[in-house]
């Protein structure tokens, strides 16, 4: 696949930008600046980027517990990111939903759900509502290994392939459920071959190499635009930090970071836009001093945005305590 220069820019500039705002938020969270957990998905750029890259500004996400990358990948602003973690009234989510549960509608991310797998459904009633209005809209729905193993996830799978919704599946692999190796709980050797039970294509890709997530991406959203069904796709990654913000990790086998690192996806892309003169250090830079700006920005929004007024108690509440009036 042939992928304009422009686009290649792009990827590397938005993976810069979570990696960064992630860091960040680990810098931030670690100082007390956040109430509640937080969770980064630093060493997992490419999947987010890869597969956001492949849609259109109004098709749907479904981000997971650890989506900060998602959702900056689909164009939910940094500032209200950064004030919806400080739990703010400027945040995307008023200050109400918090890290895990990240979304803005106006550009297509349907929200964050903490609950594991709990996204696919959400994601095949977005692709069903695209189907049935004709729009031309996919949905694209985040989840990990560990979440594959939720029988919610095998539901909606089931659902959409059967009515052939415009759905993608795209489990980000990155080697651990919480505190449990993938080894414990799989015993095959990719998601992608659970495709098939299904009724539906499945791809294995290399969820560290940006372009190959991109090119798999491409083939799915092709194959739900053209009203073919869904697609599975195996994004296999490394998640460099612990499950939490603060988690001690002393499970993880001594020299398996160090190994997983040497697979950075932004040295991986760099390399390739360096050999084909698309970047040089002054541009790298450039796209750094940049983004750091849009970082500081956003934290200082987050300082000044306000706390939620007592009166805002009730609003957006869709389900209530018996007897409430």
């Amino acid at each position: 696949m042939t992928v304009p220069k422009e686009k290649l820019l792009y990827m590397y500039e938005m993976m810069v930008r979570i990696r960064r705002f992630e860091e960040k938020v680990k810098e931030l969270f670690k100082a007390g600046s956040f109430p509640g957990w937080t969770h980064v998905c630093i060493g997992e750029e490419a999947g987010a980027v890869g597969a956001c890259s492949a849609l259109n500004a109004d098709d749907y996400i479904t981000a997971t517990h650890r989506g900060h990358g998602q959702n900056i990948a689909k164009g939910v602003p940094l500032r209200g990111i950064m004030a919806e973690l400080m739990g703010k009234r400027d945040g995307v989510c008023r200050g109400k939903g918090g890290s895990m549960h990240i979304g803005d509608a106006s550009v297509g991310a349907m929200g964050g759900i903490a609950i594991l797998g709990a996204g696919t459904p959400i994601a095949c009633g977005a692709a069903l509502t695209a189907k049935l209005k004709g729009t031309g809209r996919v949905a694209l729905s985040f989840f990990g290994e560990g979440a594959s193993n939720q029988g919610v996830v095998h539901e909606a799978m089931n659902i959409a392939a059967l009515w052939k919704l415009p759905v993608i599946f795209f489990v980000e692999s990155n080697q651990w459920a919480e505190l449990s190796r993938r080894s414990s709980h799989l015993c095959i050797e990719t998601l992608a071959l659970r495709a098939q039970g299904y009724g539906m294509p499945g791809i294995t890709a290399d969820g560290n190499d940006v372009l190959a997530v991109y090119e798999a991406a491409c083939r799915a959203v092709e194959r739900a635009r053209k009203g073919e069904g869904p697609t599975l796709i195996d994004s296999i990654t490394y998640r460099w930090d612990g499950h939490y913000v603060g988690d001690p990790v002393v499970l993880r086998p001594e020299g398996e970071l160090e190994e997983w690192m040497k697979k950075c996806p932004i040295l991986r892309l760099e390399r390739k836009l360096r050999e084909d003169g698309l970047l040089d250090d002054k541009r790298r830079q450039e796209i750094e001093t940049k983004v750091d700006g849009e970082i500081a920005q956003a934290v200082e929004f987050g300082r000044q945005s306000p706390l939620p007024p007592v009166e805002d108690l009730y609003t957006n509440v869709y389900a209530s305590p018996y007897g409430l009036r």
